[in-house]
This record gives structure tokens, sequence and C-alpha cells, in this order.
């Protein structure tokens, strides 16, 4: 443009701020916010509550009815943008928050609001506060063989015609122990589509099964070449405890088997870039990444939501055939997002 006085774009900045109001909401969060810097016309048009408006959800008055505090708005936009770090809803049992590029709706189900087996059960798991939860209580698993945890979600409350993404939100405490193999399976059901997967949540290996740390350790008393048990008429008098000569017609002992090869080393977590989270991604299959806020998150499954006509998203993540114990997994909730 050649600036406010001249050329086309001063004709431009000459139409009513209503008109170019109007054009740049057919635009995105982001071109509205880049408009800003082209002129003080376009700063002003940018900034009304006729362009942010088309960028909040249609049922937006619906869930600020729901939000666990009131909040204080002076414009659509800051409305926008306040809501792009996330709101707590439903007496701080689900979190609310828009997509900053797109306008998109994310949620985050508190682990209050899932199924966790046994998670009433003080024996297995501890409900507890944590510093960096958005959310009043979390669930510290303190020991089980049997872990699942299920989440469900309404899917016509999500932004339609948008891919969304589901994710375990998690930390790991010091000291846990069985949660890096065997794998968790995940699932995520919604309508027809059935998406299932493997997942490791941390990359230690250790493995305890129910009979205890001991139960896979070898006999403490092995054959060798001189074996005590088969000679049990030992001498007694001091220093004439000698092996005997060897028996050339005794068959050789049997040579002891070769050590069992050592697990192949787990992939380490990946490390997110600082302000890439909202398009993170995780393979299907793969390991726990971490998040910008400190907490890990891994994907339970991915879908499209054409309309909100399919029902329930039901999400689960669960580790229930190999029979060891597993301990020190904190669970924050289940964030679903668009991808």
């Amino acid at each position: 443009m050649e600036g406010e006085g001249g050329g086309a774009g001063g004709n431009i900045q000459k139409l009513p701020v209503e008109c170019l109001s109007h054009a740049i909401s057919l635009t995105s969060p982001r071109d509205a916010s880049r408009s800003e810097a082209v002129s003080v016309a376009f700063r002003v048009a940018a900034a009304s509550d006729v362009v942010w408006e088309r960028f909040l959800p249609p049922d937006c008055g619906e869930i600020l009815a729901r939000a666990a505090d009131p909040l204080e708005v002076v414009s659509k936009k800051h409305l926008y943008f306040l809501l792009c770090n996330s709101i707590l809803i439903d007496g701080g049992r689900m979190s609310f928050a828009l997509d900053r590029e797109t306008g998109a709706k994310c949620f985050m189900l508190s682990a209050r609001e899932l199924v966790i087996i046994w998670g009433d059960t003080p024996h297995y798991w501890s409900w507890i506060r944590h510093p960096d939860s958005r959310f009043d209580e979390v669930a510290e698993l303190l020991n089980v063989c049997w872990l699942e945890i299920r989440g469900k979600f309404d899917s016509r409350i999500l932004s339609p015609k948008t891919n969304y993404a589901a994710y375990l939100i998690f930390k790991i405490s010091v000291g846990s122990r069985g949660l890096g193999y065997p794998l968790q399976e995940v699932s995520l059901i919604v309508g027809s589509f059935v998406s299932k997967s493997s997942v490791r949540l941390h990359r230690d290996a250790k493995v305890f099964p129910p009979e205890g740390p001991f139960f896979h350790r070898r006999p403490f008393f092995r054959r060798g070449p001189f074996n005590l048990l088969r000679h049990a008429n030992l001498p007694q008098e001091p220093g004439a405890l000698e092996e005997p000569p060897h028996d050339p017609h005794e068959p050789e002992p049997e040579p002891e088997p070769e050590p069992e090869p050592e697990p192949e080393p787990l992939v380490a977590e990946e490390a997110l870039p600082h302000d890439q989270h909202e398009d993170s991604q995780v393979q299907v299959g793969g390991v726990a990444r971490k998040r910008h806020d400190g907490w890990m998150e891994v994907l339970l499954g991915e879908f499209y939501n054409e309309e909100g006509d399919d029902g329930d998203v039901i999400m689960s993540l669960m580790e229930t055939k190999g029979g060891h114990w597993k301990s020190g997994l904190i669970v924050q909730g289940i964030e679903i997002r668009p991808k």
C-alpha cells in the first residue's frame, strides 16, 4: 500500500469502518490481528466487536454461564484472548479454551470427570492437590496391577468440521515403576469409528510381578564342577575339605546357560518446542511428549467432528495384561483439542 493519503491503499482506507470490519471478519483471528498494523483505520476496524464476535463460538454465552468464576470483559476481542488462556467451567471440574489460531473449541476433563478403576480406593489411588494443575485435585496412582482410565465427551459441544485429537495429561513422580513396559493400550471411539493403538507412558522399564521383585531370579545353588549336594559325606577334620580327584567316567558338567539379552533401550520422551503446543502431534504407537506447561501428554486417538451427530467420544488408556505392579502416575485429565 502507498500509505493513508493515496493509491489503492488510500482508497480502501476511505471505506467506512463497518465495511472494513465486515471484510476482516471473513478472515481468521491471526489475519485480523496482523491487519491492525496496516494503518489507523485498519486498527480501529480490526479491533471492533463485529470482527471478534464472528470468531467466538455461537454458544459462547452458554459456556460463559458455566464459568466457575465471573469474567470481567471489556470487548469481544478481550474476551477472545481471555478464552485462549482457558477458564474453568462446571464447578472447576472441566476447562474450556479457544484455539488461538482458529477459534476452535478445546476442552479438558479433570481427573474427577474420568472413570478410574479403583480410583475411590485409598489403597490404590490418592486424590491430591498439585501446584502445577489447573484443577483442585489430581489423581495419583499408588499401587495397582489393573490400570484403566476412561473418559467420555459429547461431540455436539465441539467445533463442527474440525479434526480433533485427545490426549491424556499426566506427570510421572519420582520412584515410579511399571509404566514403561508392557505398553499401555489406548482407544478412541466415536460413532462407528474405532481407533486402537499402544503407547508408552514412561521410559522406565522396571517391572515387578505380583509375587515380588525376586520372582524371576535364578536359584541360589547352581551346578558346577564340584557340587556339594552330590558329595554329602563330607570330611570333618580341619583342612580336609578338598575337592576329590576328577573321575574320568563322570560326565562333564552342563555348561551354564547364556544370559538373557538385555531389553532394547526405550525411547526417551520427546520435548516439544516451547511455543508449539497447539500444533503438537504424537504418532499412534508413540511415546509421551513434554508440554510447555511442564506436564506430559500421550495421544489417545484422533477423529473428525462433522456436526457432532456421532454422539459421545469415548477415550481410554489401560494396561491389564502384564500382571505387574504400577505406581507413580499423576493424572490431571484428558484434553480434546484441534489438531
